[in-house]
């Protein structure tokens, strides 16, 4: 028989061997370096992962001596093909809910739907409480505390299928696998359905299940679905992916417009037989756990975030509807100021899965005047470009795995001499700092667990390039605090502001923060609301207190003056770029 679509969706060829950490060289190349201030301050966790890898191993991925762990899972899925297809339906089929909480347009929902239609048994759901994976992944209470809200939500509608979800917290991440088969055998499950996640971890766990379930009598399937175009279907004429987001996003829209069939939505589930509510009775009335302690919200922030992001994919389907309806036309043009309300503020809804790219890419589609993804209005075809930037950056992870392991994208910005200086961070953190567009920004983060994207890039540069405090500090920060935290967006958007990453500014290219905030909040109505302390000052002075002559007024009110020179911090920064780079060119 055929070869199946790896996760990926390519039929690229597949590497079977296994991706496993060692501490000795491979090929000559040592796998560690000495990372003693990345391990002093969070940036590599030890309690689940090794020391920082070197940049030769790096590059080891980058040569294929070392498989990607995407090819780990296509491997898997191709070489046990045959052998799951041969597997029959029992008494029960399982899909695996993991960040794409809906009903409706959701591909492996979808087929484990259709596979027990085949045999006339009922569909069950589960989704698994990982607190040792929360912390490894740096997810933040706000993110965890929405997804459990959502599950309630979840729960219901498809109880109204009579279709059970079953959570449970599994205190160890290494016995997750272990736990999803024993349920699977509990229920005479022989088919688990899951959607592929590109994170590393993630992707060797499949890897490592698809495998087993064989072992085990249960055909695992994981298919693309996060993607509205899946890793592996997209190259450049060399036949490398694409480092550089342009000519990416050129090849995605030809692409969809070849394949139209890819923005086709997938039916939500179909209603369990009858008789299912009663047999599983106790799976339907087990309850969604609390969050686990070392992710739990106080009163206070649950009552907060519950007003300000109400959960499930009904909310997500509304703020999509009404974003179309009434602000997309004005997008491009207004998208850039933070306190214009104007863009969709979608991006919890994609972190959580309960709204998919595809749907969203299709409805703006349906919203133009032309079918053509880069046509028509210009608010629509700028958002639709916005929301590309998710797949790119996960193709990027994918390819790139190793961003994914602590190490820039490109591995030689590791010789950048940092600074580690923990009261500069602190005041950047608690927004001290002096530059009010900065504070403004940090203090809507650590208030509403979000964060205006054009501010998010004013902060990041701020700390990589103001403070040359390391920008991975800053990378975890937002993933422990953001509630749409996504670690490929993430990532990627700290590497273009650190320079680090793929498809950057050049590292010359630094944001100075009273010209960002002169240009994206020239009346300070974004920063009067979140630094209260500068609301009495008037005109162009609320940019810069101390500069401008509004001193007194800041000083009175206890807001700091500059924490750092911009001009001076410029210079060294440059200077320390260079060094570490040992050149004068980006």
């Amino acid at each position: 028989m055929p070869p199946q679509k790896a996760a990926n969706g390519s039929k690229r060829k597949a590497v079977a061997s296994p991706d496993i950490p060692s501490k000795k060289p491979k090929n000559g190349v040592p796998a560690y370096r000495d990372s003693a201030n990345e391990e002093k301050y969070h940036i590599v966790d030890r309690e689940f992962y090794p020391p920082e890898m070197t940049n030769a191993r790096c590059l080891q991925y980058n040569s294929g001596e070392l498989p990607r762990p995407i090819e780990l899972l296509d491997a898997a899925l191709q070489e046990t093909a045959q052998d799951r297809e041969a597997i029959e339906v029992k008494d029960a089929v399982v899909h695996w809910f993991k960040w794409d909480l809906r009903t409706k347009d959701n591909k492996a929902l979808h087929l484990a739907s259709e596979k027990a239609k085949t045999r006339g048994v009922p569909l069950i759901c589960i989704f698994m409480v990982s607190p040792q994976d929360y912390k490894a992944h740096m997810t933040s209470p706000a993110r965890v505390d929405f997804a459990l809200r959502t599950l309630k939500v979840l729960k219901e509608d498809l109880g109204k299928l009579d279709i059970p979800l079953y959570v449970e917290t599994v205190e160890k991440r290494n016995a997750m696998s272990s736990k999803i088969f024993e349920f699977c055998e509990k229920w005479g499950a022989s088919h688990l359905f899951a959607n592929v996640e590109y994170e590393v971890d993630e992707l060797r766990r499949e890897a490592r299940m698809v495998r087993q379930g064989v072992e085990k009598g249960i055909s695992v399937t994981v298919v693309p679905d996060t993607c509205v175009v899946a890793p592996g279907e997209l190259s450049s004429q060399q036949g490398k992916q694409y480092a550089v987001y342009s000519p990416w996003f050129r090849a995605w829209i030809a692409y969809l417009h070849a394949h139209p069939e890819h923005l086709e939505l997938y039916d939500p589930p179909a209603r369990n037989p009858e008789g299912t509510r009663r047999r599983l009775m106790d799976i339907f009335v087990k309850e969604i756990p609390a969050a686990p302690e070392n992710k739990r919200l106080t009163e206070e922030e649950r009552n907060r975030f519950q007003s300000m992001w109400p959960p499930g994919e009904h909310e997500a389907r509304e703020r999509l509807e009404k974003f179309l309806d009434r602000k997309v036309g004005k997008y491009k043009e207004t998208r850039n100021f933070p306190a214009a309300n104007s863009t969709a503020v979608l991006s919890v809804h994609f972190a959580a899965g309960t709204l998919s790219a595809r749907t969203a890419i299709r409805s703006a589609r349906n919203a133009n005047s032309t079918k053509k993804l880069d046509g028509g209005n210009l608010g629509i075809t700028g958002w639709i470009s916005e929301v590309a930037w998710r797949d790119f950056y996960k193709h990027v992870l994918a390819n790139w795995p190793y961003i994914c392991m602590n190490k820039p994208f490109k591995p030689e910005y590791t010789n950048i001499e940092w600074e580690y200086d923990d009261e500069l961070f602190k005041a950047w953190c608690e927004g001290r700092t002096g530059y009010p567009i900065v504070d403004a920004a940090m203090r809507q983060l650590n208030n509403t667990a979000y964060m205006h994207n054009r501010c998010r890039m004013i902060v990041a540069s701020f700390l990589a390039k103001d403070l040359l405090i390391d920008w991975r500090m800053g990378e975890r920060y937002f993933m422990e605090h953001l509630i749409d935290g996504d670690f490929a967006s993430n990532n990627g958007g700290w590497g273009f502001s650190a320079s680090t990453g793929v498809d950057p500014q050049p590292y010359f290219r630094i944001f100075n923060p009273l010209l960002q905030s002169e240009k994206f909040d020239l009346e300070g109505e974004y920063i009067k609301r979140w630094v209260p302390e500068l609301k009495e000052i008037k005109g162009k002075a609320i940019h810069d207190p101390y500069g401008r002559g509004a001193g007194d007024i800041a000083k009175k009110n206890g807001y700091p003056k500059y924490v750092v020179d911009h001009k001076e911090s410029r210079n060294r920064t440059l200077a320390r770029y260079k060094s570490g780079l040992g050149r004068d060119t980006a």
